[in-house]
């Protein structure tokens, strides 16, 4: 068997990681400590312990470890494990844990199987699935589940596994007396990014290639091991929003080292530069707006350009855009300015086009009074007249004191004060 394989934990206690629902006092603790085992959905990446903990759980409540790959098991093996597990309740012969892994390959109509014995307590459905299972399984199956996600085993976590593998002289590689060194063993736990599958995998291959007389396993030899850093990402699950959000909201936030990392992440992964493109147009408008027009302007000539170089040299470009527009001043006001006109569009009642502003180049416009009372802009003092051109008083646009958009404030402000000043003073009752 591999050494990923026979380094599977044999107790609770030989688990690593997870200690956010496993450790003392945490939720699945308790649950089996009051022997509450009810069925679970086991979300997150691979080489987490998802498999390994399912086997822990079969064996700490004495129940049958049933095991189905969802991919390759059809609904006529499902009823039949389904009944399997009924009969030997019945029998007297104890529990059935059901292990389903990656289980959002089954359909709607397979997971509509499992409900009733589920919900009976016929079998613990243990569920593992790299999808997130709000969106990759049907709600009933879920609210009869508890979700537990988990995470990405630390280097910490990973350098416990690398040593103990090392140490075991029956199922690791104690027997060899390999000698590692720690910068070997530390450029595992990080390249690995939590997959303990993957690092175990790598110190195996690299032991394999070793001297048996001189068993050296050294920096130089790890990094043989590992040939090419694979990037975590699902470019249609929840790596391709979550790593958006987080590259968007970096921009946002003025911080140009993470928003290239977060670039980085998407790129190296494989994700369609156009769609990053997309996405950097948009926040420009949204987020940088009037504080720097020239914000849009670049964010459209990266997007033409992406589109017409693609990669790896638009990689450059998007760089550009991104740097610059974390960098740039921010203002959201503009789009918060379209967003409560429409809000009022759809809400209050639609205001008639004020009668001097009415389109008056047709015949007969001007004896319907179109037009009539208009004042031409450009003739007034410095371009701008008095004149309502609303028919209320309302306020959508209202710049930030930031960038250019400073400068667009304090010219408003200006044009507000003289139309204040133009109008006639109000009488009051008791002039």
């Amino acid at each position: 068997m591999p050494l990923a394989a026979r380094m599977r934990p044999r107790t609770l206690d030989e688990f690593v990681g997870q200690q956010h629902f496993l450790g003392e006092g945490k939720l699945l603790r308790r649950m089996l400590q009051a022997d509450r085992l009810g069925s679970m959905i086991f979300f997150g990446p691979p080489g987490t312990g998802k498999t390994s903990l399912a086997e822990l759980l079969a064996r700490h409540t004495k129940s049958q470890f049933v095991v189905l790959n969802a991919a390759s098991t059809g609904v006529k093996e499902l009823r039949t494990e389904l009944d399997k597990a009924r009969d030997r309740l019945q029998a007297g012969r104890g529990r059935t844990l059901l292990f389903v892994d990656e289980l959002h390959h089954f359909n709607k109509t397979q997971q509509d199987v499992l409900l009733p014995d589920v919900e009976r307590g016929i079998v613990s459905l243990v569920g593992a699935t790299t999808a997130n299972p709000f969106f990759a399984l049907v709600s009933a199956l879920i609210s009869r589940s508890q979700v537990f996600e988990f995470k990405p085993l630390t280097k910490e976590d990973l350098l416990a596994v690398l040593h103990r593998a090392l140490k075991d002289p029956e199922r690791g590689l104690g027997a060899q007396r390999v000698k590692a060194t720690e910068e070997s063993l530390e450029f595992l736990a990080e390249v690995c990014d939590g997959d303990a599958r993957r690092a175990l995998t790598a110190l195996e291959i690299g032991v394999r290639s070793l001297n048996p007389e001189q068993p050296v396993f050294d920096l130089i030899v790890a990094q043989e091991s590992i040939q090419k850093k694979a990037v975590r990402y699902d470019r249609d699950g929840d790596d391709h929003y979550d790593v958006a959000s987080a590259f968007i909201k970096s921009m946002r936030g003025s911080d140009p080292d993470a928003a290239i990392y977060w670039l980085a992440r998407m790129l190296v992964a494989g994700e369609d530069p156009r769609f990053i493109a997309r996405r950097i147009v948009i926040l420009a408008a949204e987020d940088v707006g009037n504080a720097d027009p020239m914000g849009l302007v670049l964010a459209q000539a990266a997007a033409e350009a992406t589109e017409r170089t693609g990669m790896p040299e638009c990689r450059i470009i998007l760089a550009q855009a991104v740097t610059y527009l974390a960098s740039a001043p921010k203002s959201n006001a503009a789009y918060m300015a379209i967003n409560r006109a429409m809000e009022d569009v759809a809400s209050r009642s639609i205001l008639p086009v004020p009668m001097h502003l009415r389109d008056s180049h047709y015949r007969g416009a001007r004896q319907l009074g179109h037009g009539e009372g208009y004042q031409y802009a450009h003739d007034g003092d410095g371009g701008w007249v008095d004149q309502d051109y609303l028919g209320v008083d309302r306020t959508y646009y209202e710049p930030v004191d930031r960038g250019h958009e400073a400068t667009i404030r304090a010219s408003l402000q200006e044009l507000r004060s003289r139309r204040q000043a133009s109008q006639p003073p109000q009488e009051h009752p008791d002039d």
